[in-house]
């Protein structure tokens, strides 16, 4: 194989230009394969083969610097960098990243797990290249960069951010290269030979010379220079606006060239090679088709955009039993197996019977369970594209006049709209419902990924309701209460199946164990056992380990109340004032940071009582972000499960065995 004497980059400037069709094919069928096996994002991968192959060809990185935008597209990059050796560890815990990480390479110039930063990033990158070249600045050899390209996507382009940077780099006039990847259009008739031949024009220097020589020739005429210079550019403008679909990346000051299809390695190399003397800002438009080389992700790129391992030779996803289901039905017709698709039935199921009701998203439509929603009511659904603080005050607009908007966002993407929350929904105390999916430990995506924050930076916003569910059933109840609530609430559930047959089994043989209440009542906890030795309060799906870990304690003797907290904001103080003055032991149990999280409101509630003889141990994720990994595997790293919160009440219990 090619592939395994490609040590660097520069291994691959020594291969034959005519061989570099059936490298391409090499990678795929790696991708393919690993992906296969441990799953991971499939058909972003296949479609940037080509152009990552001519983007290392002609550029010298690491001294030229690549950014991956979204990084989830950077495997082949991987597997060009020295890192084939390694591939078979991709998104396994202590392998291979599944995303750029600047520590794992110095091939990975910026970490780029969340979408639309690549511009930006770039920009500084140059900037900070001039600062130390201007003001000869001591630095490594390793470190001078040189060229900065930033290859980002058409969906990623949708993003404000995106659009920022570029506004900047317009005005700053660096020699910044962005690719814009194209992979949702097909290639236009505009992509061949008229297109490839304005393009060779367009971005030969010779062009450019003579561009600017008749530019500065004219605008000396005395009189009517400036006016002849107005309209000679207008003219030139008209002129390649026949041609050309980029004049708003003109006018924001980038030379664009495009579209290009960005399979044709040969003519990627020599239109790279073309734009890399350019000194002014450039933006390459590349058609791509996702998926590409793999029939199964060709037809449908999004089902094979993320994925779990499948069998290659059917395109059928493999379970955990070991069995084989169709991917559309897997992932589209699960009948309510995970909390994303509880939510999305639920959904469904209120909007029948209120037309006020309207789901919005983030081009996160099949990720948040809402594909069935689109399609029963596609005049009540809005995906905005990647852009989370657009989604919330558009959602807030809606509201606003009597809309009962439910935006459903990844907890690790809500982040990026934390001022829109706060401003333009809480403080005017709006009725948007935050559905907030993959909250918690998400897994092999890795530390860009995992919702650990949730809590801790929105409960301490006024007029927000916070809820957590325990199972399925306690999902749809809070989906109901937030529909009926008259104010903003906020409904965090995790990625993954659900474990309320777990947690009903073990109710039903614990002695003490009481039933749910039937309806949710604001800022009420249930106790779902009682105890007299230590309390265990636990948040959404932390519930059901603790239920286990205390059928563990039974065992050594000692008795455990364990509540389910399920509001975060506001808190059961009541309950959780009688538990401590019960047990005076107190074990917080909550999937996500526990600084200002969870556990630190029930501390703040008995600190407020007066109650400070109470002991309190907090179960959560430190201060630290969570690398990638299986969820079991990090759940147990981090205390969290059924071993992990026994563990903490047996420590804390043998600390302080009495009363203080």
């Amino acid at each position: 194989m090619i592939i395994e004497g490609i040590k660097s980059p520069d291994d691959l400037k020594k291969i034959g230009r005519n061989r570099l069709p059936e490298l391409a094919e090499e990678i795929r069928e790696l991708i393919i394969r690993q992906v296969s096996v441990g799953g991971g994002h499939l058909s972003s991968n296949l479609g940037v083969v080509d152009l990552t192959i001519a983007l290392h060809y002609v550029f010298e990185a690491p001294k030229d610097k690549i950014i991956w935008d979204v990084g989830h597209q950077s495997y082949a990059h991987k597997l060009l960098t020295g890192r084939f050796g390694s591939f078979q560890t991709l998104r396994q815990h202590k392998g291979l990243s599944g995303f750029p990480k600047m520590d794992e390479s110095p091939y990975d110039a910026f970490g780029t797990g969340h979408s639309s930063t690549s511009i930006s990033a770039a920009l500084g990158i140059i900037e900070a290249r001039d600062i130390i070249k201007n003001s000869q600045l001591p630095v490594p050899d390793s470190q001078l960069t040189n060229k900065v390209i930033a290859v980002i996507g058409d969906g990623a382009m949708t993003s404000g951010l995106a659009f920022e940077g570029l506004n900047h780099a317009g005005q700053l006039k660096k020699d910044l290269i962005v690719i814009l990847n194209d992979n949702e259009m097909s290639i236009s008739k505009n992509v061949g030979a008229l297109s490839a031949y304005l393009n060779r024009i367009l971005t030969a220097e010779t062009f450019r010379k003579i561009k600017k020589e008749m530019k500065t020739l004219i605008e000396n005429i005395p009189k009517v220079g400036n006016p002849m210079s107005k309209m000679a550019h207008k003219a030139e403008e008209r002129l390649k606006g026949l041609f050309l679909p980029g004049i708003i990346f003109e006018e924001l000051g980038f030379n664009y060239v495009g579209p290009i299809d960005g399979h044709d390695i040969e003519f990627l190399i020599d239109t790279f090679k073309r734009v890399r003397s350019s000194e002014e800002p450039v933006l390459l438009h590349l058609i791509t088709r996702k998926g590409k080389g793999y029939k199964f992700s060709e037809d449908d790129p999004c089902v094979f955009h993320g994925i779990g391992p499948f069998e290659v030779e059917t395109g059928l996803l493999k379970t955990a039993e070991g069995r084989q289901a169709a991917l559309k039905e897997d992932y589209r017709k699960k009948s309510g197996t995970t909390y994303t698709d509880i939510f999305g039935e639920t959904l469904i199921e209120l909007a029948s019977t209120d037309r006020r009701v309207v789901a919005v998203t983030a081009a996160m439509k099949e990720g948040t369970g809402l594909s069935l929603f689109a399609e029963k009511y596609p005049d009540r659904f809005y995906d905005v594209g990647i852009a989370e603080p657009h989604a919330v005050t558009f959602a807030a607009g809606l509201a606003s006049q009597g809309i009962r908007p439910v935006v459903s966002i990844y907890s690790t993407f809500l982040q990026r709209a934390y001022d829109e929350i706060i401003h333009d929904v809480c403080l005017q105390r709006l009725p948007v419902v935050f559905a907030i999916d993959r909250a918690g430990i998400v897994g092999e995506d890795g530390a860009t990924h995992q919702g650990l924050f949730d809590i801790a930076f929105l409960r301490h916003i006024p007029n927000l309701v916070l809820m957590a569910p325990r199972d399925a059933e306690e999902l749809s109840m809070m989906l109901r209460f937030s529909l009926g609530h008259n104010g903003p609430s906020a409904i965090r559930y995790p990625r993954g199946k659900i474990s309320h047959l777990s947690a009903a089994s073990h109710l039903s043989q614990l002695a003490g164990a009481s039933s749910p209440r039937s309806e949710l009542e604001m800022g009420k906890a249930e106790i779902l056992i009682d105890g007299e030795d230590i309390s265990i309060i636990a948040i959404g799906n932390t519930v059901t380990p603790a239920l286990k870990a205390a059928e563990m304690l039974i065992e050594d003797g000692i008795t455990a109340s364990v509540l389910n907290a399920r509001f975060i904001k506001p808190l059961d103080k009541g309950l959780i004032l009688s538990l401590a003055e019960t047990t005076g032991r107190i074990v917080t149990v909550e999937e996500g940071v526990v600084a200002g999280g969870f556990g630190s409101a029930v501390l703040e509630c008995l600190n407020n009582a007066g109650m400070t003889d109470v002991v309190v141990s907090m179960v959560g994720i430190g201060d630290e972000f969570v690398e990638h990994g299986p969820q079991p595997l990090l759940r147990k790293k981090h205390g969290l499960d059924e071993a992990g919160i026994y563990s903490a009440c047996r420590t804390l219990f043998a600390s302080h065995p009495s009363r203080l």
